[in-house]
């Protein structure tokens, strides 16, 4: 008997309307679409944004336009802090389907968050970015950034593809204040979050995690700082004794060893760059952010607005069409599980 493909609802937030998010948006939704039929995709916003495309019949009434109107005209290529609202109301809107249930996952194209803070009126305090952002909206404490990308078989000697996976302890922080943001108690709370996520989401049985250290060489035994002795170490030692098969803290720049990817299912480390740089170095413009910890499930990518090529035909969707694949796969994980339950 052939299985049917799971049908799943998808919603894309389409994200600064001056940017390449409406178009990567659009060209990704088509590409999808026709990979999976049982699926749907809605975009939310201002339909003048999104470009004109022959879409195909077959795909017309699964792909939908929700529409959310602009406060200002959007010029390709051109900030206006008048939309900042516009924005958020798309994420909003985005949320809260996926809360009542009318969207299986969401996918969200790039914003700038300097944008939002010039121009947003309602927001009580600095935007700092997507992650902190749908924690908010979700009423969640702790959520977790996490970027994933497909490592092809060959790739410094892997034996077969891999995926690999960064998770950031914190996130749009200025480096200044990396240490201060450390604690056991949230490194504790991140390395359970990223270790339930793989296994409620991501489907895998018993995760094999590993976590950076903060200081170079992992703080030489306390000689280059005591953060990894005082609060890393600790945390580990405690996921550890929750049955999470944790690590670590590992030197950063050691972390990211060619055997270790192999067989670790995500890696954690203190600090954005920490993460991303090694990350994007190896994802050839192919990663997918994910966020954890949320009741919801989000990818986004892992690029930004890239206001020099907006509306030039340029913009490669490539990372958006990542997302829905990897958005798709989560929400079929889950459904999955749930029809076992039942």
């Amino acid at each position: 008997m052939i299985q049917q493909p799971a049908p799943v609802n998808l919603v894309i937030s389409s994200g600064e309307p001056a940017g390449v998010g409406p178009e990567v948006s659009t060209a990704a939704a088509l590409a999808f679409l026709q990979e999976q039929p049982a699926s749907t995709i809605t975009l939310l916003g201002d339909p003048s944004v999104f470009p004109a495309l022959d879409i195909p019949k077959e795909l017309s009434a699964r792909l939908k336009v929700e529409s959310i109107p602009l406060s200002s005209p959007a010029v390709a290529g051109q900030l206006n802090p008048a939309n900042a609202q516009y924005v958020l109301n798309i994420l909003g809107n985005a949320v809260q389907g996926c809360l009542d249930g009318r969207f299986d996952a969401m996918v969200t194209a790039p914003i700038q968050k300097s944008v939002i803070n010039e121009g947003s009126a309602s927001s009580d305090s600095v935007f700092t970015g997507h992650t902190e952002y749908l924690a908010k909206l979700c009423h969640q404490e702790h959520v977790v950034m996490m970027l994933c990308a497909a490592l092809p078989a060959g790739f410094l000697g892997l034996q077969k593809g891999r995926d690999l996976r960064v998770a950031l302890v914190t996130t749009h922080l200025p480096l200044s204040a990396v240490p201060g943001a450390l604690n056991y108690q949230h490194i504790l709370e991140t390395i359970q979050i990223v270790d339930q996520d793989l296994q409620a989401k991501f489907g895998i049985a018993k995760p094999v995690i590993r976590v950076a250290g903060l200081n170079p060489h992992a703080g030489e035994s306390g000689y280059l700082g005591r953060e990894e002795i005082e609060v890393i170490a600790p945390a580990i030692k405690a996921a550890k004794n929750l049955g999470v098969q944790v690590s670590g803290p590992y030197p950063g720049d050691t972390m990211f060893d060619a055997k270790a990817l192999g067989s670790v299912d995500a890696f954690i480390a203190m600090y954005h760059d920490q993460g991303l740089a090694p990350f994007k170095f190896v994802s050839f413009g192919g990663g997918v952010n994910v966020t954890l910890g949320l009741p919801i499930i989000r990818t986004s990518v892992d690029h930004g607005t890239a206001l020099d090529i907006a509306g030039k035909g340029l913009a490669d969707p490539g990372s958006m069409l990542e997302a829905l694949r990897l958005a798709y796969q989560l929400a079929v994980n889950i459904k999955n599980v749930k029809s076992l339950k039942t």
